[in-house]
């Protein structure tokens, strides 16, 4: 065979290869299983106009053997708020995933941080991930004082995520219910 032709059959191969991967993992999770019952992924930096630095990161899912309980949730979700020199972060623990369309509540236990206020604290995150126009909200912004969150509950998402910046993924979550 010569040089184009074995490039070809390479480039051919490739292409098969990667479109039935593509094709298993939009029908499951690509071991013949179901998708995952819901997610919350991505980065975005929320807009303000006096120039701080606030962004937000998910890793949050619930597995598919879990879809009847949102509490089963995993992952993290990290944030920080930053102008200038004075600032701060969190880490947070997943411990609820509630999604809706592309509406998602997330809660968790914040497992580090460079602010007391939040350490060992449950907050709450809400994404609405609408393509170029995402929006957030967060617990923390109803109360000064923090006062014990339920898990899977927070605010409205309210905020503007800075143009350009939000990459939020929903997976909406589909619960099934018992047939009547």
């Amino acid at each position: 065979m010569n040089r184009r032709t074995k490039i070809a059959a390479l480039a051919a191969a490739v292409l098969i290869t990667a479109g039935a991967a593509g094709s298993a993992v939009a029908s499951g999770d690509g071991r013949g299983g179901s998708r995952e019952a819901a997610a919350l992924t991505g980065t975005a930096k929320l807009y303000r106009p006096a120039g701080d630095d606030i962004t937000f990161t998910f890793d949050a899912h619930l597995g598919a053997g879990d879809n009847r309980d949102p509490q089963a949730a995993t992952g993290t979700f990290r944030f920080s708020h930053y102008k200038g020199a004075v600032g701060g972060y969190a880490v947070a623990k997943v411990d609820c995933l509630v999604t809706g369309g592309k509406v998602a509540v997330v809660t968790g236990v914040v497992t580090e941080t460079d602010v007391d206020a939040f350490r060992n604290k449950r907050v709450g995150v809400s994404v609405h991930d609408d393509g170029r126009h995402d929006r957030l909200g967060y617990s923390w912004m109803t109360s000064e004082e923090f006062k014990e969150l339920p898990p899977c509950m927070s605010s409205a998402p309210f905020e503007k995520v800075k143009a350009g910046s939000g990459d939020f993924t929903v997976l909406p979550w589909q619960p099934e219910y018992p047939a009547e």
